[in-house]
């Protein structure tokens, strides 16, 4: 089985088992929001976020108000996620440049997404396929970057190298809905600690499956 077989195979039967989920499980109502929510995600759980963001964005009701507010202050609303300072501070200095230099407004490029500060590539892969429904790219998380290698698509541990490999096996049109099929399969079955080989729809094509 080739790896664009093996692709296919993985993508009909994660679809099969994971139909009628999101794209991304972060809640947020514009590609601002998501964007925002994607960054306190980093080493953080979208289950915690979600938590946090939905008293978030009523304090701050847009990016002019991140703007505006202190990076102590926006720490301190978000001071249960991992590297909350660090975030609050990439999230002040985005909103800023999103109104100098974008206009207020968020790019549909990679590019320009990854100028942002806190905008690496998994990020603005995110925002480009949730928000604006363009495949770009292909979000490479934890779960993404374990998975890829267990079932043998990639031999990479750089999740730049990865998403490469990725790319060149999986179509383009399938590229965010793939990304997020291993993210939810990471999370539900097969789980770093304790892997659940007898749900797994995978195990049989896993080459993994021994070790």
């Amino acid at each position: 089985m080739t790896t664009r077989e093996k692709v296919s195979v993985i993508t009909r039967r994660l679809k099969k088992e994971y139909s009628g989920t999101p794209l991304t499980a972060l809640r947020f109502q514009t590609p601002f929001e998501l964007m925002v929510a994607t960054i306190l995600s980093a080493q953080t759980t979208d289950v915690q976020v979600n938590k946090i963001t939905p008293g978030l964005f009523k304090r701050y009701t847009g990016m002019e108000a991140f703007a505006k507010a202190k990076p102590e202050q926006i720490a301190k609303d978000i001071n249960s996620v991992n590297f909350f300072n660090n975030k609050a501070k990439n999230i002040h200095k985005a909103a800023v440049m999103l109104l100098d230099t974008f206009g207020g407004i968020v790019p549909r490029t990679m590019e320009e997404l990854i100028t942002l500060p806190g905008v690496a590539r998994k990020t603005a892969n995110i925002v480009l396929s949730s928000a604006f429904g363009i495949n770009e790219g292909i979000a490479v998380d934890t779960h993404v970057k374990r998975l890829s290698f267990l079932l043998g698509l990639t031999k990479h541990t750089d999740p730049v190298k990865i998403e490469k490999d990725l790319m060149a096996a999986v179509p383009q049109k399938e590229w965010a809905s793939f990304s997020h099929l291993l993210i939810y399969h990471g999370r539900a079955v097969c789980q770093a600690r304790k892997p659940q080989h007898d749900k797994c729809v995978l195990f049989d094509i896993c080459p993994s499956r021994n070790i």
